[in-house]
């Protein structure tokens, strides 16, 4: 992960030795040889899911490449705070290495679980959400990432979750697909989590940034640091409302979108949310000419 990009660029190459620096460990070598038990490790994995981000970020931008906005999902909303300078890549790595591992010790293993539930709309969801909550005496389990169109994650305690998901087949559901997560995540569960990062979050330096970020959280344009970090301390145990940032963007006029960092995920979200758009993820090296002729275009 990465090792293509820092092998052919100085500034890919100096982003992971600044991420070593600020960590005091070798989080490059973990990113590019592994072993992936420790990769998948979710404290292991939010910076180096960050630093690859910023890599390809940086590279692009110094191709002359400049977003008119930035977001990004759940953890990717750490970079776009980076990118935006909101928060500095030091101080974002930190925080993201204690929200994983905050994240992971607020449920014990075992005891949460997410689904992907498809082919059902929102309300739907909820209805499925709130019966299987009730049929478990007010455990949690709650829509986590409203995605795109008929694509909706919930997350919570794990038997709850998986009668929400007979719930939402009996309602119409085309798929219920359970997800290979460490915890919980973006559900009441992780309210310790965001607790104990709030105070973390606010200690820092944020700026105001120098491009708008569209915020997790409630899909508003966020133009004030403190507005930043308030949209950070509150999606930890909040809804990702993805799909309400992706029509956020396009109302603001965006048009063209570039998915940075490792995986397509976002890039086939936004192709179900954003018809019209152009959409291309970066990842490797040789993505980068597609991104400067779609820079070359906008």
């Amino acid at each position: 992960m990465g090792r293509a990009l820092a092998g052919a660029f100085p500034i890919c190459r100096a982003t992971f030795e600044e991420a070593d620096r600020e960590l005091g460990e070798p989080l490059s070598r973990l990113c590019f040889e592994g072993p992936d038990d420790q990769l998948m490790l979710t404290e292991n994995t939010q910076p180096a899911i960050l630093a690859v981000s910023m890599a390809a970020y940086r590279l692009a931008t110094s191709s002359g490449v400049r977003p008119g906005f930035v977001a990004g999902h759940s953890l990717g909303e750490y970079s776009a705070n980076v990118a935006a300078g909101t928060v500095a890549f030091g101080d974002a790595l930190r925080l993201v290495r204690r929200r994983g591992q905050y994240m992971q010790e607020a449920v014990p293993v075992g005891e949460g679980a997410m689904a992907a539930i498809l082919g059902l709309d929102a309300e739907a969801v909820t209805a499925a959400c709130e019966e299987a909550s009730a049929e478990r005496g007010g455990e949690v389990v709650s829509p986590a990432n409203i995605n795109a169109p008929g694509q909706i994650v919930v997350a919570g305690a794990r038997e709850a979750v998986r009668i929400a998901g007979e719930r939402a087949r009996a309602k119409g559901a085309k798929r219920v697909v359970p997800l290979p997560v460490s915890a919980p995540f973006h559900c009441a569960l992780m309210e310790p989590a965001a607790r104990r990062l709030e105070p973390e979050l606010r200690m820092i330096q944020a700026r105001d940034p120098v491009v708008p970020v569209v915020a997790n959280v409630d899909a508003d344009v966020k133009r004030e640091g403190p507005a930043c970090v308030e949209a950070l301390v509150r999606q930890v145990a909040a809804p990702v409302q993805w799909e309400r940032v992706v029509r956020r963007l396009a109302t603001e006029g965006v048009r063209a979108y570039v998915e940075v960092g490792p995986g397509t995920v976002l890039t086939g979200l936004v192709r179900k949310i954003h018809r019209d758009a152009t959409v291309l993820n970066f990842e490797t090296p040789d993505q980068l000419a597609a991104v400067e002729e779609l820079w070359g275009q906008v």
